[in-house]
């Protein structure tokens, strides 16, 4: 599994948003500008996060994107398959029902279903929250002069 620049740009934009915006609009050029993304790719991904109802636009001039909800009730799983879609490994894990012809005798689907089980726990741990504080940590980190 490999997540894409969609879902790891995805997560980006909810953190930049969730530390510069609180109640606030934040425009998408100022996102653009801190993180280093274009304008058009950071539309796209906005406009499907909006339209999930994890971001809320405002139009005008101080108009932009929010959270629609606290940090802590998004996890980075819900981000993630919303941006990435299924997080299955392999394609016989992807429905709810295992379509394939050799899943009652195959040797390795214990395994797939295993790591499948594995990466949901893993991504679905942390919430954007978990990330805005570690973010919030970094910054705090770099702007603290060098006791060298």
């Amino acid at each position: 599994m490999k997540i894409s620049t969609k879902g790891r740009y995805a997560l980006r934009l909810m953190i930049d948003v969730a530390v510069h915006g609180g109640e606030e609009f934040v425009s998408l050029k100022d996102v653009a500008a801190r993180q280093g993304i274009s304008m058009k790719y950071l539309e796209q991904i906005a406009g499907l996060l909006g339209k999930a109802g994890f971001l809320r636009s405002g139009r005008g001039a101080l108009g932009g994107y929010r959270l629609t909800k606290a940090p802590e009730e998004y996890t980075l799983g819900s981000i993630l398959r919303l941006t990435e879609g299924n997080l299955a490994p392999v394609a016989c894990l992807e429905t709810e029902e295992n379509a394939c012809e050799r899943c009652g005798v195959c040797p390795t689907l214990d395994f797939w279903t295993g790591l499948y089980a594995a990466v949901n726990e893993y991504v679905d741990r942390f919430t954007l929250a978990d990330l805005v504080r570690e973010e919030l940590e970094k910054r705090g980190r770099a702007s603290r002069p060098s006791t060298d």
